[in-house]
């Protein structure tokens, strides 16, 4: 799937902008360059989906002055800093005063990539809390304006989380990229009584290890070098509301000990301090793997797992739930059309059948971004012609290609170690962590 949002690219050496663009726009982001700060800036507003990479030292604005002004329009939208080596200090003080992350030119092409897809996912689930969040409450506190869909699924999970909301315990969504995971967690902040706290999501596979500590339970003034001021961490920040920890299976072992003892006592100690506060918050954490296999595979803490899974709910993938795809698709472009201020298309009986007849790995959020491709006239990314050809050319692609490759060397690890997933790693001279979520990727099951 491609990226969704934009890249706003910031540098003034032409050079880097020109191989940046390239690079980019072959791995199918949206980016737009810019060698002034200040015309990107005119670009970017509240609601803007995108994230911001910029050099540090340029002429006129320099990007910790462009950092700065864009904290003032949003906090939630992510900004890299890119630097030499004598000014990571500076870029440091910025990542404690809120920048996404830093890098250090010049950066390898993939941590780059990497970055950027970090920085554009975290920026969509701020923006997505918000809008559930009023989409709940335009609909009344009715749930059937959130969880979409008129299977027997969709109800079921209509009424776990219309029961879990009234009860003040953890939950465990589990379920694929795409489902809706962030929009559940929304609904039982919003339909609870916590509703008049603050809903904070925290994206963990976002957030470098070495700053998640501080990220979750702040820090003290003079904590570490650049500590210049105390900060409140996330989870104090959630005091009388919910914490969302999503992809809560990238969190790092020596955080994950600090969040069960967080959540065993209710009680938390900032970063170079010595003092306990006490903190009144709900945990709603979500993940797109099984944990009990990461349990098993020494990947995540069994007893941090236990204190999680309190109530558990599985939000079932779109391809289970067929017939949810048409109603949602409807919605969306209803809903799109309104947006952007157009006619709603008709739909053609061929798009109907191709709607119902693709597998939707994306989930509702692919079925979205297509509706949105619908009503802006725009060509249909439906998918490849291996899951389902849109035109008579049956030629695998580029993507499609790679994806055979990679699933069948993996395959034959699996076939040469007995299954066995580490030693399948070890001869693939990959990480353990890494193997298994391109296996879930590809949908290779363990079996």
């Amino acid at each position: 799937m491609k990226p969704i949002g934009e890249i706003f690219f910031i540098d003034d050496e032409t050079e880097i902008l020109h191989a940046c663009n390239q690079m980019f726009q072959l791995e199918g982001f949206q980016i737009k360059t810019f060698q002034d700060g200040r015309e990107a800036l005119d670009l970017i507003h509240q609601d803007w989906l995108g994230a911001v990479i910029t050099d540090v030292r340029m002429p006129g604005i320099s990007g910790l002055e462009l950092f700065a002004e864009i904290r003032k329009i949003s906090t939630g939208i992510p900004v890299v800093i890119l630097t030499g080596h004598g000014d990571i200090p500076m870029a440091i003080d910025a990542m404690h005063a809120g920048a996404f992350d830093f890098l250090e030119k010049p950066s390898p092409p993939e941590r780059l990539l990497d970055v950027a897809r970090r920085a554009l996912e975290t920026r969509r689930i701020v923006l997505e809390s918000e809008q559930v969040t009023r989409r709940v409450k335009n609909g009344g506190g009715d749930i059937r304006s959130t969880i979409l869909g008129e299977s027997e699924q969709a109800a079921e999970l209509r009424k776990v989380l219309t029961s879990l909301s009234g009860i003040d315990v953890d939950v465990l969504l589990i379920g694929e990229t795409g489902v809706g995971k962030e929009l559940a967690a929304c609904c039982l902040h919003e339909l609870g009584n916590r509703s008049k706290g603050e809903f904070v999501p925290v994206n963990c596979g976002a957030i470098p290890a070495e700053l998640i500590e501080s990220e979750l339970f702040g820090h003290e003034k003079g904590a570490f070098t650049s500590a210049v001021d105390q900060r409140i961490g996330k989870i104090e920040q959630a005091h009388k509301g919910t914490l969302f920890l999503d992809e809560v299976e990238s969190m790092p072992a020596a955080a994950q000990i600090k969040l069960l003892r967080a959540l065993q006592e209710r009680k938390i100690e900032r970063v170079g301090g010595s003092q306990l506060i006490d903190v009144d918050f709900r945990v709603v954490a979500a993940s797109k793997i099984d944990l009990r296999e990461a349990v098993k595979q020494q990947q995540f803490r069994e007893d941090l797992f236990y204190r999680l899974n309190v109530a558990r709910v599985a939000i079932a993938p779109l391809r289970e739930r067929a017939g949810d795809i048409l109603p949602i698709f409807n919605f969306y472009a209803q809903a799109m059309a309104m947006k952007f201020g157009k006619t709603l298309p008709e739909r053609s009986r061929s798009l109907t059948e191709q709607l119902q007849r693709y597998r939707w790995p994306g989930n509702i959020r692919e079925l979205r971004n297509v509706a949105q491709q619908f009503v802006l006239g725009l060509e249909l990314d439906i998918g490849s012609a291996h899951d389902h050809p849109v035109n008579t050319d049956l030629t695998p692609g580029f993507d499609e290609l790679v994806n055979r490759y990679q699933r069948q060397l993996i395959l034959d690890a699996l076939d040469r170690t007995g299954g066995r997933i580490e030693k399948a790693a070890n001869l693939l001279k990959i990480p353990r962590k890494r193997l298994y979520l391109r296996m879930q990727k590809l949908d290779i099951r363990k079996s």
